[in-house]
């Protein structure tokens, strides 16, 4: 059995964070376990608060989970502070945690900040290190590298620092670009591009789904290059069914039964 776990951010409207991570996990055939970091007050139309669960008791419960059940990979999203982020890399390194995904969470789409200034230092110092793969999109390259990213020399310029910092590989995703959207990979000797038709609206959760579902992979044992190839492709087939539920006009994803049995059928065809 492939098990996984998302450490990340609640998010109550279900289209984000750890309660997203545990869709994409089971829709993969994985069994999928969450902690929350954070607890964010969130709605279709936005995040208006966030309040970090204590250290104390997030240690509490990653020490009772781990030294029961190893999972085959951890997924790592909104962190929020600095105590929480020493925590996961104090915890990777007890338990001996290979197949760490960083999708490092700096803000939401309207701007509030999700990761605080020290939590970001302490994410870079202690946390990438130990990471397979860190995934931020354009502009949390930007607040984590300091760099603005204007072309595609910026984005490799940017990417060689974060993976200065420690990471095995970085994926930098182009999905708030326009044109294709295409996702950049560094490391490994190599730099591959994944690209699928941009998809017409806003989108909440895209990113959480893509690690999400990177993480799986890997836990089942794929390459980093084939997990990331594979969950581009997941994610662009989700994107097809993705429909507004609340009073905003951004889009979800809608697991649906079809897409799960569809999932599965293509990971025994493997």
């Amino acid at each position: 059995m492939i098990k996984v776990l998302s450490i990340a951010g609640s998010d109550p409207s279900s289209g984000a964070g750890i309660q997203v991570d545990l869709k994409t996990f089971q829709a993969l055939g994985a069994f999928g376990m969450a902690l929350p970091a954070a607890h964010t007050i969130q709605n279709t139309r936005g995040v208006s608060g966030v309040e970090a669960v204590p250290p104390r008791l997030l240690r509490k419960q990653l020490d009772a989970l781990l030294a029961d059940i190893k999972p085959g990979a951890i997924k790592t999203g909104m962190l929020l502070t600095k105590g929480t982020v020493e925590l996961v890399a104090s915890a990777t390194k007890k338990y001996g945690i290979k197949n760490l995904v960083i999708d490092p969470v700096v803000r939401s789409s309207l701007g509030r900040m999700l990761l605080r200034t020290e939590a970001a230092a302490a994410l870079k110092k202690n946390l990438f290190p130990l990471a397979l793969i860190v995934t931020p999109n354009i502009p949390e390259t930007e607040a984590l590298t300091g760099r603005l990213i204007r072309s595609a020399e910026d984005r490799d310029y940017a990417a060689g620092t974060l993976l200065d910092m420690g990471p095995s590989f970085v994926l930098i995703k182009g999905g708030h670009g326009n044109g294709p959207a295409t996702d950049t990979l560094y490391g490994g000797n190599t730099v591959l591009e994944f690209s699928t038709n941009r998809k017409k609206g806003e989108f909440h959760g895209t990113g959480c789904v893509l690690s999400s579902a990177i993480t799986v992979f890997i836990a089942q044992g794929l390459p980093v290059e084939k997990a990331v190839e594979k969950a581009k492709q997941f994610v662009d087939k989700m994107l097809r069914t993705a429909r507004p539920v609340g009073k905003a006009k951004t889009k979800y994803f809608q697991f649906l039964c079809e897409n799960i049995e569809s999932s599965t059928r293509g990971k025994h065809a493997r």
